[in-house]
């Protein structure tokens, strides 16, 4: 049954072939949306050993943030960019929790992130993730969660207001848009809690620094960040 399966797939490949997401090149068995020339020159950071990072950086003197990572990084118009531009846009999000699952191996690495009892992904609006379909950064920290055997809260933060896009916006108006739009549902989840925040890509830092913010005034809980990528702008 499986020869025959594999056959049919073969076939189909012949022509509709399946392209790798970043360099476009067609994939060959075991190999899915991404091609295992492009995992292996994935410019992975390696933030997740040293607690002066980059990412880190963003939030000093902005919230007591305990440890701070980013997976991978890219710049504008690079051929990994289209990574998260399928996971956030494409509706490709079994590869944000294939991403997420690497990132989870290389995070179990890090003394930093050891004391982990919760992630938590960064809501998206109800109204968006409707037209979405999914949270992109949900399904990547399903991968996380995963290898580092830790649950999943998507219920205690959550986002009170729709707010426009921050692709354009600098920091400071990026602050300004999100200053106030999240909550929680229930603080006494996170109290004497190590959170650690996921979301898709960081920029300037100030959707994580509102949502840490909010975890933060709960009594005895710690929050890092971990995210998929770091645009380097």
């Amino acid at each position: 049954m499986k020869l025959l399966e594999q056959s049919i797939s073969d076939v189909l490949g012949l022509f509709f072939p399946e392209l790798c997401v970043t360099c476009g090149k067609r994939l060959v068995t075991q190999e899915k949306f991404v091609c295992f020339n492009c995992w292996h020159d994935l410019p992975v950071t390696n933030f997740h050993l040293k607690h002066d990072n980059k990412v880190a950086q963003l939030f000093w003197g902005r919230v007591d943030i305990s440890a701070a990572t980013a997976f991978f990084g890219f710049r504008k118009g690079s051929k990994y960019q289209q990574l998260i531009h399928y996971v956030k846009y494409k509706g490709l999000k079994e590869l944000g929790k294939e991403t997420g699952k690497k990132f989870g191996l290389q995070l179990l690495e890090s003394p930093l992130f050891a004391e982990i009892d919760v992630l938590m992904p960064v809501p998206l609006h109800p109204k968006k993730e409707k037209k979405r379909g999914f949270n992109q950064s949900d399904w990547i920290a399903r991968g996380i969660a995963e290898v580092l055997k830790k649950p999943v809260d998507t219920q205690t933060l959550h986002r009170k207001e729709y707010t426009a896009t921050q692709t354009k916006r600098n920091r400071y108006e990026r602050w300004q848009n999100v200053e106030t739009v999240f909550g929680l549902n229930d603080p006494k989840a996170v109290e004497n809690k190590h959170v650690l925040l996921i979301d898709d890509v960081v920029t300037t830092g100030a959707t994580l620094e509102a949502c840490a913010i909010h975890l933060l005034n709960q009594p005895g809980t710690k929050v890092s960040i971990a995210t998929l990528a770091y645009a380097d702008i």
